[in-house]
């Protein structure tokens, strides 16, 4: 019964990574890339390498920021102001606007307070991470529920990955590189799984978590029913930083502004999930009461708030119905010595700066908001970052070797039909190679259009995606010709000529697609010191700004292990090729 349940398990192992691999190295690299997204935006918008100096004076909201929403956002139901930080060096002004309802976000220098030009691109922050969350396919939540069941299915691999291995103690100190490929490739997949296991788990498991309004959408009504909710109304005057996910409010929109700025309808919100948000993250707005007042010292109300929390931990302040007696301040805890997502706010009244009853998340919230703080990891410790960036990046190899494993095995046997171990070459080249030349030709488009509006009439942060997908596309239709033709060569061969091993038909794609990663990634840090002057001399020595020099260093990283991975890949080819010329043809084996 015990072998019978584990070659159960193998088989659910096996069919679960071969029809999932693919899109769970996509939302892996996706994810990883996401742990330093607003890095890599400072590198994608050159106008946002700000250096913090801390020797420079504290921002004055009554002095330097209120007469600059005063000016802009004059007749807005809503204002925030997101203060400058160590990730993001700007300080940032939202509201609404009654022409077109569109939030508006404006971008300041922290010390001059001069505006900072548009970034014509989605950085990142915008692209990148939406990408790891719903694929970008947002209508009705489709790529968010296809992210849900890979994510299903990568549990059923973890699980049935510790069922099948026997020596999982063994195989956590085995690890034979010098080798021949086979054998070191699944050491690899075996050390990688083993110890990346409570890793892999807390990812997965925490991103379902995080989504359960998403494929639970009705579970607030058996609470709330269809009673109207409060903040129904305050969901369209509610700034954009507001209404993102939980924990990542200052960071892009999420899909109802988006929707609203593609000039697409916004669709009707179950209003007892409304409900539900509004009270569990503390988003009730008041109505305005329409009696006109002034502003009371907002920098009073952060002395106050500071005083209980800390200085320095405010990083958000949000503003209800300016310049109404009934307006209310809301300030925010900043998230950056805590794993929790702190939802706590203290509120005070806007026109007598007298405090109000302040918000303290219950305890499942709480939880809810350490779970998200561990996925999202937004918290300022570098050296946990790293780590996590290093456990992604471990996490893509364990994917990646897993479907190699496959794939090698049935390449030099004559188990499976040829067209589905073609198929799969095919599918672990576009996935694996294919992903990583997609991002080095997003970041290299960005460059080389550095930050212009438009080209050929065409959005450039629109440019920078059909970069990404179109490349992804040239990957797939490469290795399908490469492989495709190669294996019809291997199946037919001319008369009087031997056959080349059928198991290694695709290394010539494999190699030519890693040039192609290696090209782009040099390419890519080229542009930037072109456009920009910021080359690794200035960068790590003489200017020190280590979110841009990372990026390039990573992307020179990433150049050389594909520059190494080709060499070796084309002296494994030819090394193959001489000795199936001295091999009698009798004795190759067909695919």
């Amino acid at each position: 019964m015990k072998d019978g349940f584990r070659a159960r398990m193998g088989v659910l192992h096996t069919w679960a990574g071969l029809v999932l691999s693919a899109l769970l190295f996509a939302i892996f690299w996706t994810g990883t890339l996401s742990v330093f997204d607003e890095e890599i935006d400072r590198w994608m918008m050159p106008v946002t390498r700000i250096g913090v100096d801390a020797a420079a004076p504290p921002l004055s909201v009554d002095r330097d920021i209120v007469p600059l929403l005063t000016e802009r956002a004059r007749g807005a139901a809503a204002w925030s102001i997101l203060l400058p930080s160590e990730r993001t060096p700007y300080l940032t002004l939202g509201y609404d606007t009654e022409a077109s309802h569109i939030p508006v976000r404006d971008r300041f220098h922290p010390v001059t307070l001069e505006p900072l030009a548009a970034s014509n691109t989605r950085g990142a922050s915008r692209f990148i991470y939406p990408f790891h969350h719903n694929l970008t396919l947002r209508q009705n939540n489709v790529g968010a529920w296809v992210v849900g069941i890979a994510s299903m299915g990568m549990l059923c691999l973890l699980i049935s990955g510790v069922v099948i291995h026997r020596k999982l103690f063994a195989e956590f100190f085995t690890l034979r590189l010098l080798r021949r490929f086979g054998r070191a490739n699944l050491d690899v997949h075996n050390l990688t799984g083993v110890l990346l296991l409570p890793f892999t788990l807390v990812i997965t498991l925490s991103g379902l978590v995080i989504a359960h309004l998403i494929y639970f959408p009705q579970a607030p009504d058996a609470v709330y029913g269809n009673a109207a909710a409060q903040s129904a109304a305050d969901t369209r005057t509610r700034p954009m930083a507001e209404r993102a996910a939980p924990g990542r409010e200052e960071r892009g929109a999420p899909r109802a502004e988006e929707r609203r700025a593609q000039g697409r309808p916004e669709r009707s919100q179950n209003t007892g999930r409304r409900q539900f948000m509004a009270e569990a993250q503390g988003r009730l707005a008041p109505p305005a009461i329409g009696r006109a007042a002034g502003v009371a010292s907002i920098d009073r109300m952060i002395d106050a708030a500071e005083r209980e929390w800390g200085p320095g931990t405010v990083y958000m302040v949000r503003i209800n119905q300016p310049g109404d007696a009934g307006g209310v301040a809301a300030l925010r805890l900043s998230n950056d010595d805590s794993v929790t997502q702190r939802l706590d706010n203290r509120r005070f009244s806007l026109a007598t700066g007298e405090p109000l009853k302040s918000f303290q998340p219950s305890a499942a919230v709480n939880v809810w908001s350490f779970i998200g703080g561990m996925h999202y990891i937004q918290f300022s410790h570098w050296l946990l970052r790293w780590l996590y960036f290093l456990g992604g990046l471990g996490a893509c190899a364990m994917i990646a070797t897993g479907l190699l494993h496959w794939t090698q095995a049935r390449n030099k046997s004559s188990r499976g039909s040829r067209i589905n171990v073609a198929s799969m070459n095919i599918l672990n080249i576009a996935s694996v190679a294919g992903i990583l030349g997609a991002t080095g030709a997003f970041l290299l488009a960005n460059r080389v259009l550095d930050n212009r509006e438009q080209l050929a009439g065409i959005a450039s942060r629109d440019v920078e995606v059909y970069a990404f997908f179109g490349v992804w596309l040239l990957s797939l239709l490469h290795a399908s010709f490469r492989v495709l033709s190669a294996s019809r060569r291997c199946s037919r061969p001319p008369e009087g000529a031997r056959e080349r091993v059928g198991g290694d038909f695709h290394l010539r794609a494999w190699a030519e697609q890693c040039w192609a990663i290696a090209s782009l990634a040099v390419a890519a840090v080229g542009m930037n010191w072109i456009t920009t002057g910021d080359h690794l001399v200035k960068t790590v020595f003489t200017d020190t700004y280590w979110p841009v020099a990372a990026v390039d260093l990573s992307l020179l990283t990433m150049a050389g292990v594909a520059v190494w991975a080709a060499r070796k890949l084309v002296r494994r080819e030819h090394g193959d090729e001489r000795s199936n010329a001295a091999r009698p043809a009798t004795q190759v084996r067909h695919v």
